[in-house]
C-alpha cells in the first residue's frame, strides 16, 4: 500500500472527488483526505494499477489545481474494501489556499437552462469554480470552515455532494435556489430575481448601482452613457482616473478594443483579471478613460454578473458594457458589508447585495502587457494568495509592505504569500483593515511571524503599524530600503539569487541619506546593496503638493521667463514656488524618476496637475505613442533631457514627437548607465523594478537596448513592479538577515 501526499493548490478545486473517481477507475482501494497543508491518499492495489494511478494523478489533475510536489512512501496493506473520501484532519505544514475562481462554462450553461434546477441561481458553482479565499475561515477547506456554513444544504444538494458522478461531488460551496444565499435590494422589499430585475432597470435608465460580488462591492453604470459616467465621477470625486469596464462577452470587447491571443488568454482565464487593452474608436463614453490609449477590460466572472447582463426579463436593449469600478470611498479599501455600503453609497440609485459573508477582501486584479507578456499592475482576486517559491531558511516573516498600493507578505520556509490588494494606507481606517487582514491571513496560513519587516520611511503608517506589532509580539523589526525591496521582489519572481544590477525607478522612496530616492542604480544580491548611481538630484518644492503638481518640478529646471512662456502656472504661484526654490524653503532633494515624468508632462503642456497618482506619466506615454518619428540616440542626464524638451517646445516642435523623444532619451540614459556599471562590475544580469517600469513604451525601449548589448534582463510579470510588490522583497531581506 502507498501513502501519497500531494502538495499545492489541491483544496477547493475538486481534487478529492478527482482522486476518488481516478481510484475507482484504476481498481484502487483506500481513502483520501485534506490535511490542511496537503492532500493525503492511501492507495492499495496491484502494482501496475498503482503505477497507472500515480501517473494519472500527476497528469490528469483538475484544471484549477496546481501540483507542486508529490511524496510517496510504502505502508503495510490494510483491509480496504473500496475507496472513500474521509473526514479532513488538520496537520501543520505549508498551506496552499486556492484563490477565488470565475464561473466555469458548464455552470454558465446551467445558469441559463430553464430545465436545470439551478436556473438563474446567482450563486451557482461546482468543484471547478466559485468563491474560495474570500469565504474561507481556516484550513482545511471544508464547508464548515467557510461562510457557506450559514446555508445548510437541501436534500437535493446533499445528494449531489455525495454522488461521485456529479460535478458537485464534494464541492464545498454547493447550493441552489432553495438553500443558497439570497440577493436583495438594500432598503427595499425586493429579493431574488425581483432584486436583479430592479437593478437592471436602473442601469438601463442611466442610474448607478452598487453590486456586491465575491471580494467586495462594485459601482456600476452604463459605460456608453456619458452622463451616467460623469455622475459617477462626481459622486466618487474621481475627475479623470480611468474606470474599468465589464463587457458581456469577447465579441463586445473586440468591437471596442484590440485583443491579442496573449491578452485573451488572461482576459478569459479562470482568474478573469482586468486587462488593459488598446482602445478603438467605439461607443464607450469618452469620459470612461480620458486622455489615455487603453481601457481596463474584464469579463463577467460570477453568475450574478452574468444575470445582470442577460436576465430574461422585458428589457431587450440592456447595455453590453458596464462600468465596474471598485466600491470604495476615496482612500479606503473596497467595501464588503451592508452597513458600510449604506454609509458609503448614498449616491447610488440602488444597492444590490447578498447575505454570503465576505471574510477577506479581494479587489479585482489588473494586468497590462509588455512585449506580449503580462505585466501585473494589481495582484489580487484570482491570483492571491498563491505563493512565490524562493529558496530560503525556515524563519517566518511578516512583511508589511509599502504605504501606497499596499499588499503584505507572510513568508515561511521557501514560500512567500502576498496578500490581496489593500490599497493606499493613508488613514486609520485603512490601517485597521490592514491589521485585521494580517491577522486573518496569519491564521489561515498558520504562520506565526518571528520577524517583522517594513519600509525605511519613519512616517509611513505601515512603519508605525510594524513598530506596534513588533512591540506587541516581542519580535525583531527589520526596516528595508524601499528601492532595494523593489529589486529583491523582481529577483524573487524570477527565482534569481545571484548578483544583479538593479534599476529601481519610481515616484518616492526614503533613502539611506534621508533624502527622496526614486531613480536608482544598485549593485546587489539578496543580502546587501550598493547605490552606484542615480539620476541627477533636483529640488521638490511644496511638500506633498509637488507629487501632484508637476509644474512645480518643472519650474526647478528653468527660470521664470521660460516658465511664463510655457504658461506653467499663474504668476502668483510661479513667483511663490520660485521663492521656495531659490531660498531652499519647504524643499526636499530628490532623485525621483516619477517626478521627472511629471516635469516633462508639465513642460509639454500634457498634464500640469495630476488628479490621481501616475496620471501625468500615463498621459505622456499615451501622447508619445502617437508619434512615428525616429530619433538618434543621445547620451544625456535628466537635466539635459528636460532642457532639450524645453528648447524644442519653445521652437514649436510637435508635442507627440517631444513626448516620444523624452522616452527615447530616458531609455538611452538608463541603458548607458547600466552598461557602464556592467563593464566595471562584470555583472551581466539586470533587474528592472519600480512603478515607472509599468510604462510599456519605456520598458520596451530599455529591454531592447539591454538585450542587444548581451545583458540578461529580469522583469516583473505576475508580481507588480509598483509598490504592490515590495512586500516580497522586504520578506526576502528579513529572512536572509538570520
Amino acid at each position: 500500500m502507498l501513502n501519497i501526499k500531494v502538495f499545492g493548490i489541491v483544496q477547493g478545486v475538486g481534487f478529492r472527488p478527482f482522486v476518488k473517481n481516478l481510484a475507482d477507475s484504476h481498481k484502487i482501494f483506500g481513502n483520501v483526505a485534506n490535511r490542511g497543508s496537503y492532500v493525503e491518499i492511501y492507495a492499495q492495489g496491484a502494482e501496475n494499477d498503482l503505477n497507472n494511478f500515480i501517473s494519472a494523478l500527476k497528469t490528469q489533475n483538475p484544471p484549477r489545481s496546481t501540483i507542486l510536489k508529490v511524496d510517496i512512501s510504502t505502508f503495510p496493506d490494510k483491509n480496504f474494501s473500496d475507496f472513500q473520501i474521509i473526514e479532513s484532519v488538520h496537520e501543520k505544514g505549508d498551506i496552499f489556499v486556492s484563490p477565488d475562481i470565475s464561473i466555469c462554462e458548464k455552470c454558465a450553461e446551467e445558469l441559463f437552462n430553464p430545465k436545470n434546477r439551478r436556473y438563474l441561481h446567482p450563486f451557482i458553482n461546482c468543484t471547478a469554480c466559485g468563491p474560495r479565499l474570500t469565504i474561507l475561515k481556516n484550513m482545511p477547506y471544508d464547508r464548515e470552515r467557510t461562510s457557506m456554513n450559514d446555508f445548510p444544504m437541501c436534500d437535493a444538494c446533499k445528494a449531489e455532494y455525495f454522488d461521485k458522478n456529479s460535478r458537485r461531488f464534494d464541492a464545498q460551496p454547493i447550493c441552489c435556489n432553495d438553500c443558497g444565499p439570497k440577493v436583495y435590494i438594500l432598503g427595499k422589499n425586493l429579493r431574488g430575481h425581483d432584486a436583479i430585475k430592479f437593478a437592471r432597470k436602473i442601469l438601463v435608465s442611466g442610474g448607478i448601482v452598487a453590486i456586491k460580488g465575491i471580494g467586495g462591492f462594485h459601482l456600476a453604470c452604463d459605460a456608453h452613457n456619458f452622463n451616467a459616467v460623469e455622475r459617477l465621477r462626481n459622486s466618487k470625486t474621481r475627475p479623470t482616473k480611468p474606470f474599468a469596464v465589464m463587457f458581456r462577452n469577447i465579441s463586445a470587447v473586440k468591437r471596442e478594443c484590440y485583443l491579442s491571443d496573449a491578452e485573451k488568454s488572461f482576459l478569459d482565464s479562470p482568474q478573469k483579471p482586468i486587462v488593459l487593452l488598446q482602445k478603438k474608436i467605439g461607443s464607450i463614453a469618452e469620459n470612461v478613460a480620458p486622455n489615455i490609449n487603453k481601457l481596463g477590460v474584464l469579463l463577467p466572472y460570477t453568475p450574478l454578473h452574468m444575470l445582470i447582463f442577460d436576465f430574461p426579463d422585458e428589457i431587450s436593449d440592456f447595455p453590453d458594457a458596464l462600468i465596474m469600478t471598485s466600491g470604495n470611498p476615496s482612500g479606503v479599501p473596497i467595501t464588503i458589508d451592508d452597513d458600510a455600503a449604506i454609509k458609503n453609497f448614498d449616491f447610488c440609485d440602488a444597492i444590490l447585495s447578498h447575505n454570503r459573508q465576505i471574510l477577506l477582501r479581494a479587489d479585482d486584479s489588473v494586468m497590462d502587457f509588455i512585449e506580449n507578456r503580462p505585466s501585473m499592475i494589481r495582484r489580487s482576486r484570482g491570483f492571491a494568495p498563491l505563493p512565490i517559491f524562493f529558496s530560503s531558511n525556515k524563519k517566518s516573516v511578516l512583511a508589511i509592505g509599502g504605504e501606497l498600493k499596499n499588499t503584505f507578505c507572510l513568508a515561511k520556509n521557501d514560500l512567500f504569500y502576498a496578500s490581496p490588494y489593500i490599497g493606499d494606507v493613508g488613514n486609520l481606517q485603512t490601517v485597521e483593515v490592514l491589521e485585521k487582514s494580517i491577522a486573518r491571513m496569519s491564521d489561515l496560513l498558520e504562520i506565526e511571524p518571528e520577524i517583522i519587516a517594513c519600509d525605511l520611511h519613519p512616517r509611513y503608517q505601515t512603519t508605525i503599524l510594524a513598530e506596534k506589532l513588533s512591540e506587541k509580539l516581542k519580535i525583531p523589526l527589520v526596516k528595508v530600503q524601499h528601492h532595494y525591496a523593489h529589486i529583491l521582489s523582481c529577483m524573487a519572481e524570477n527565482n534569481f539569487a545571484g548578483e544583479v544590477i538593479g534599476v529601481a525607478f519610481d515616484g518616492t522612496g526614503y533613502g539611506l541619506d534621508g533624502k527622496i530616492w526614486g531613480g536608482e542604480f544598485f549593485l546587489c544580491d539578496t543580502k546587501n546593496f550598493e547605490r552606484v548611481a542615480s539620476i541627477k538630484s533636483f529640488k521638490q518644492a511644496g511638500g506633498d503638493k509637488s507629487a501632484r503638481e508637476g509644474w512645480r518640478i518643472a519650474l526647478s529646471f528653468m527660470n521664470l521667463d521660460i516658465a511664463r512662456e510655457l504658461r506653467l502656472a499663474d504668476e502668483k504661484n510661479l513667483r511663490g514656488v520660485k521663492f521656495l526654490l531659490d531660498n531652499d524653503i519647504n524643499c526636499v532633494e530628490s532623485t525621483s524618476a516619477g517626478r521627472i515624468f511629471d516635469a516633462a508632462a508639465a513642460i509639454l503642456g500634457v498634464c500640469k496637475v495630476s488628479s490621481y497618482e501616475g496620471e501625468a506619466a500615463m498621459r505622456l506615454q499615451a501622447i508619445a505613442e502617437r508619434s512615428e518619428r525616429k530619433f538618434a540616440a543621445k547620451s544625456m542626464n535628466t537635466d539635459e533631457i528636460l532642457g532639450e524638451m524645453i528648447k524644442m517646445r519653445l521652437a514649436g516642435e510637435k508635442i507627440c514627437d517631444l513626448a516620444k523623444l523624452f522616452h527615447d532619451l530616458l531609455a538611452e540614459m538608463i541603458f548607458g548607465t547600466v552598461l557602464g556599471i556592467s563593464e566595471r562590475s562584470k555583472i551581466k544580469t539586470v533587474a528592472l523594478s519600480g512603478g515607472v517600469f509599468q510604462n510599456s513604451l519605456l520598458s520596451g525601449l530599455v529591454m531592447e537596448k539591454l538585450r542587444f548589448a548581451g545583458l540578461k534582463v529580469l522583469r516583473h510579470e505576475l508580481i507588480p513592479a509598483n509598490d504592490g510588490g515590495i512586500c516580497i522583497g522586504q520578506a526576502i531581506y528579513a529572512k536572509n538577515l538570520v
